[in-house]
């Protein structure tokens, strides 16, 4: 798993380049849960993550729930079909604001 930040604005853009499975989890959420303070705006681009186990899901539920209770707001952008047909399956869709790129997603927490 490769991760990199940048900043848009007062924007973190956290860029995922893997699978995010039991052996990776643990760093995407070490990493982004460094990020989380009030109000933060959060963009995961996850283009080019081509697989998630349950301990993904379960990783980008606690991150969620982490950054909603400090009043932030999270985007997930560049979800393959496999992943949108995953999370929808479990209901986890149901919780994310999810766009097709980095600039709509963005422009959504702007």
């Amino acid at each position: 798993m490769d991760i990199k930040l940048k900043s848009v604005g007062e924007i973190q853009v956290v860029e995922l380049d893997g699978d995010i499975d039991a052996s990776t989890a643990p760093d995407v959420t070490k990493f982004v849960s460094e990020l989380v303070k009030p109000h933060i705006r959060l963009l995961l681009d996850m283009t080019r993550v081509p697989y998630m186990s349950s301990a993904g899901l379960r990783t980008l539920l606690s991150l969620y729930r982490q950054i909603t209770t400090k009043e932030g707001k999270v985007v997930l952008v560049g979800l393959s079909e496999e992943l949108i047909d995953t999370m929808s399956v479990t209901g986890f869709l149901d919780f994310f604001t999810t766009t097709s790129t980095q600039e709509e997603g963005i422009a959504n927490l702007t």
